[in-house]
């Protein structure tokens, strides 16, 4: 008598273990997304809608803007994400178009790189800009610093 199996399922592969990082990525790109439209409209509201508008947007206005620490938080926190983000974006782009090695880890490298370097450049501009500062001569200075 001859015994009918039943097909059998091919072996799954072993799970590796450890954090996804393309999961992880997945879902920064979604929350940072949201994050963002918030930011960027409640920056775009701010500078253009309130007040005089796009016209009162100079150097004077930025100094009183960073003045104070939330909208220093704001604009940091949008740096930042926006950053992130992009270089995410950029990242998902190289692995998708090169081939897994030395091009690709080059590649990651200078998006990585840039971002950082950006990152802290701004981040060290929003935290210590000084429209006003100690000692500068007067005809230096703008119009709102006291001499």
């Amino acid at each position: 008598m001859t015994v009918i199996e039943a097909p059998r399922s091919p072996a799954r592969p072993a799970r590796k273990r450890g954090v996804n990082w393309e999961k992880w990525g997945w879902i920064y790109m979604r929350a940072s997304g949201v994050v963002l439209i918030v930011l960027i409209f409640g920056h775009l509201f701010m500078n253009l809608m309130v007040g005089d508008g796009v016209k009162a947007i100079d150097f004077g206005f930025v100094g009183g803007k960073w003045a104070d620490p939330f909208w220093q938080w704001w604009d940091v926190l949008m740096l930042w994400l926006a950053l992130i983000h992009g270089a995410n974006g950029m990242r998902t782009i190289v692995n998708d178009y090169t081939n897994p090695g030395t091009v690709q880890r080059i590649l990651k490298g200078a998006l990585f790189a840039s971002a950082a370097v950006l990152i802290i450049l701004g981040t060290l501009v929003v935290f210590t800009f000084e429209p006003c500062p100690a000692g500068a001569p007067a005809d230096l200075l703008p119009s709102f610093c006291a001499a």
